[in-house]
């Protein structure tokens, strides 16, 4: 009798249970809300404008040799060419290596660049770093650049580590003035140097 019982009660299951969760899916596609397939994807306007407007790179790189042997390479978060101009991109996050052909390095990072290639110029802006490997940090808020040759020049107040102290300038100049000749770090207009001795120790 008991057996019965169990076997009646497991034949029941059998039937309920698929019963049930049909009607558990039937419920949650009632409650589910009808999706569109035609319905646009939901972008803002003005990101739709911006790249209709602007063509955008991520990530570019960009490498390249000097006439005198130096190196110089550059990177950047993103690059857009403004109103589909041709020659004119402006570019973010920018880092630029320069190693030069005597075995000096020089890395430059900005917030923003303006960079024509066809003018062979860079002007980067916002906070604007330059470090060597011979132990100079030199900051302003605007550096202008060559892109085929090693040519650095900031027209605005210069701040700068140096290994003879802190340094401020007007203006401030990297170049090579002749091939294979060294590269010169040259600060003018007004310079201001408060000398720090290293110290001995005992």
């Amino acid at each position: 009798m008991q057996g019965d019982r169990y076997s009646r009660t497991v034949a029941w299951l059998k039937v309920a249970l698929p019963l049930s969760a049909l009607g558990l899916l039937s419920t949650l596609f009632l409650l589910s809300r009808v999706v569109d397939p035609t319905e646009s994807i939901p972008f803002a306007d003005t990101e739709v404008q911006d790249r209709l407007l602007n063509q955008q790179i991520s990530g570019p790189y960009y490498s390249g040799t000097t006439a005198n042997g130096d190196q110089i390479a550059f990177v950047a978060e993103t690059v857009k060419t403004p109103n589909g101009l041709t020659g004119a991109n402006r570019a973010d996050d920018v880092f630029v290596k320069i190693e030069m052909a005597g075995g000096t390095t020089v890395n430059v990072t900005s917030n923003t660049a303006q960079v024509n290639i066809s003018e062979d110029i860079a002007h980067l802006t916002g906070n604007v770093v330059v470090t060597t490997s011979q132990g100079y940090v030199v900051t302003s808020e605007a550096l202008s650049a060559r892109i085929a040759a090693l040519d650095l020049r900031s027209p605005d107040t210069v701040y700068a580590t140096t290994p003879a102290g802190e340094l401020v300038a007007g203006s401030m100049h990297l170049t090579s003035p002749e091939a294979d000749a060294p590269a010169q770090l040259v600060f003018t207009n007004g310079v201001k140097l408060v000398y720090q001795p290293k110290q001995v120790k005992d």
